[in-house]
């Protein structure tokens, strides 16, 4: 076997998607949590002898059970982080054991490269982001970047189906933001906020849905390494009043009423939840890339990503499930600390897809 891999929140709403792939392809994986009996509802559940339960509480240190365990990767799913610090990954690198994590936080991501250095000492990959943002939105620039000359603008965003497996972390980040001052990229106005600057987006297969502005490090990252121009990226609810709903608290938020909306996530996703029935299973993706071809003649790209049947949630997990293969299997060698920008390529993302209902669009 080429070596265990450690799932941080291990039963969690992507820990155990990212579980039942590995073990699926047959690399064993040990799933930890500070409940016992949730990880260890979840190894029986998993191929037999592939998978182990740990029980730690990963925001202490946790040296002592990294050296026991002996991952030769670690997958960080323990969301939101927004408000974390890098004190995992820096085990990681003390450890010398491969670090990836799932986070979309804004600063967490970006900021991931402060531990270049000691990650390239050690010979460790220490990668951040490994998710649909950036992991598979840079994937579909790198895809698509030999038919511009220049970018100009990216408007894309993500709208999960009302059925799909909802986690509270998830909720969490999102709300962090709600209503509050995002920090200036390049979107052509001088003031952002989020859940604000709403609209609609057509989607194949779903019809329209709303859309409202949300903070991921893309925001950063994709215009210093395309040179775009001008981005923006949304997010949205299918049920519009629950969409619409929150845009009205982001202005209570943005008002400046105390109104601290993190608090109330799991009261939040609870209630949303009563409303399934009204609902489907079926989320997407879009893209939206403008420019000039290597010509210079004004040139358009749309691509979409359509998940049914409550598939969506598998999105996220692919880069971190193909980096973790290709770092244990030595297929590829990376070293240093970066986001997870450009590191997974869309044929490669999209094979690891197949085995769920999901389609792609063009035009």
């Amino acid at each position: 076997m080429p070596g265990r891999v450690l799932i941080l929140g291990g039963y969690g709403n992507f820990g155990k998607r990212i579980a039942a792939a590995l073990t699926r392809d047959g690399i064993p994986v040990i799933i930890s949590g500070r409940n016992h009996g949730k990880a260890a509802s979840l190894v029986q559940l998993l191929p037999g002898g592939l998978a182990e339960a740990a029980c730690f509480d990963v925001s202490q240190p946790f040296d002592e059970h990294l050296s026991a365990l002996k991952p030769k990767v670690i997958i960080n799913t323990c969301g939101p982080f927004q408000n974390c610090d890098y004190s995992v990954a820096e085990t990681c690198i003390r450890q010398k054991v491969h670090y990836l994590d799932i986070a979309d936080g804004r600063n967490f991501v970006t900021g991931i490269s402060i531990l270049n250095k000691k990650a390239l000492k050690a010979g460790i990959a220490v990668i951040s982001g490994a998710s649909t943002v950036p992991g598979l939105s840079s994937a579909v620039l790198e895809f698509f970047n030999h038919e511009f000359s220049t970018i100009n603008s990216l408007r894309y965003g993500i709208s999960p189906g009302q059925k799909a497996e909802r986690g509270l972390a998830t909720t969490r980040a999102i709300l962090s933001y709600v209503g509050k001052k995002l920090n200036s990229f390049p979107s052509g106005n001088k003031s952002i906020y989020g859940w604000q600057g709403i609209y609609r987006q057509r989607y194949p297969e779903l019809g329209k849905r709303w859309m409202a502005n949300c903070e991921i490090p893309d925001l950063d990252l994709l215009p210093a390494r395309y040179g775009i121009g001008r981005i923006q990226f949304s997010a949205g609810l299918e049920m519009g009043f629950m969409h619409l709903g929150l845009w009205g608290l982001s202005w209570l938020v943005r008002a400046g009423l105390p109104i601290r909306l993190p608090r109330f996530a799991s009261l939040l996703l609870r209630t949303s939840d009563l409303f399934n029935a009204l609902g489907s299973a079926d989320g997407g993706m879009h893209m939206s890339i403008t420019g000039e071809n290597q010509k210079g003649v004004q040139h358009m790209r749309n691509w979409f990503i359509i998940a049914r049947n409550g598939d969506g949630p598998h999105i996220p997990t692919i880069p971190a499930i193909i980096l973790a293969k290709e770092l244990l299997t030595g297929k590829k060698e990376i070293t240093g600390a970066q986001p997870c920008v450009g590191l997974v390529s869309l044929d490669n993302y999209l094979e690891e897809l197949s085995h769920f209902d999901i389609e792609t669009y063009i035009s």
